[in-house]
């Protein structure tokens, strides 16, 4: 398999924690998003949208949008499972997930940023924007989690929710959002950070990090 991504893309960021978590290994072929890489011909024709990250199957397959390649991996790959439990269970861990990558993460991406500055917004508004953002949303994200068992998101093991949960509070920090006061999602980020394939995913580790 081939991942194209970028060390600081959130989304690409999630879909490295699942290989790592499924033990598969994978090429990586890098676009560097601030130099408008994602945008190049030869990238379009793997993603008409331009965005990262996109995987190339072992047979040929391109496949977009992380959820749907985490998810895809957790099918062909069922071992451990990122969506465990009962039908109420797995729905709970989807709703966390998407959450933070359909209600959070996209309104305070690059692609809007960079509208918001065109549009002539000084920085503090934007970077305010991003930053208030974040923050109502883990707040809410911490109450999905209210009366569960961890240490991870969902209990004993990492599920769809950690993958999401962490290159979110990447963001958090980068904008100056602040979750030490949540219990919960701060029980999570300790458990995810003594993870091996946490660790490995994280954007200081890969090769194109700045």
């Amino acid at each position: 398999m081939k991942l194209h991504g970028y060390f600081r893309s959130s989304a690409a960021w999630r879909v490295r924690i699942a290989l790592n978590l499924k033990g598969l290994g994978a090429e990586h072929a890098f676009r560097h998003l601030r130099k408008g890489e994602q945008r190049a011909p030869d990238y379009l024709c793997l993603n008409p949208q331009g965005l990262l990250p996109s995987l190339e199957t072992d047979d040929g397959q391109v496949l977009t949008q992380s959820m749907a390649i985490v998810e895809w991996l957790d099918e062909t790959h069922p071992e451990p499972a990122l969506l465990p439990g009962d039908a109420l269970q797995r729905a709970r861990i989807r709703a966390f997930a998407q959450a933070i990558a359909c209600d959070i993460h996209p309104v305070q991406n690059l692609k809007v940023l960079a509208r918001l500055r065109a549009m002539g917004q000084p920085e503090e508004v934007v970077t305010g924007w991003a930053r208030d953002t974040i923050q109502e949303g883990l707040e809410a994200c911490e109450e999905l989690l209210a009366g569960g068992e961890g240490p991870f998101c969902f209990g004993p093991t990492p599920t769809l929710a950690d993958i999401c949960l962490i290159p979110q509070l990447g963001n958090a920090k980068r904008f100056g959002a602040d979750s030490a006061a949540l219990a919960r999602i701060s029980e999570a980020a300790r458990a995810c950070a003594a993870h091996p394939a946490f660790i490995a995913a994280a954007p200081e580790n890969q090769a194109d990090a700045e």
